[in-house]
């Protein structure tokens, strides 16, 4: 395993598409190259400076999207939102996801966010530990749903 320092986040481009197909099919089971185009392009467009990737060793190993969204929800505030985390289970334990999240954090100030907001499936207990070590708390929203 290589040292936290070997980290370096960037900003993720399009050249970086078939590494996150990758790290999404090794945590999924699923090739979904479509999704990632599209999505990767989508966010690429509207801010790309709030599109990251993790390096180690000149690899990519782990992204995470987001942007800052103002008046959603009833939220007028500017506010950050991390849309999906994705870090190659191979290379987990390596400060990856608190790498990228500092970042994306860092981003969000510089576009006035105060406050950071992401989802989570109650199932994903790793996720959501990860994001509580990073100093996510239950927010006092409440996510609704209907099946169509």
């Amino acid at each position: 395993m290589e040292s936290d320092s070997a980290v370096r986040v960037r900003p993720l481009d399009e050249l970086d598409i078939s590494a996150v197909v990758e790290i999404d099919e090794r945590i999924g089971g699923s090739y979904r190259p479509e999704v990632w185009e599209r999505r990767i392009g989508y966010h690429l467009r509207r801010d790309p400076a709030t599109a990251l990737a993790a390096e180690v060793g000149g690899k990519v190993v782990g992204f995470m999207l987001g942007d800052v969204r103002s008046g959603e929800f009833g939220l007028e505030e500017p506010t950050g939102w991390i849309e999906v985390l994705g870090v190659d289970p191979r290379n987990r334990g390596l400060g990856l996801g608190r790498h990228l999240a500092e970042t994306m954090f860092e981003r969000f100030r510089e576009r006035g966010a105060r406050t950071v907001r992401t989802l989570v499936e109650e199932e994903r207990g790793e996720l959501t530990r990860f994001f509580a070590s990073v100093g996510f708390a239950p927010a006092p929203l409440a996510a609704l749903e209907r099946k169509l």
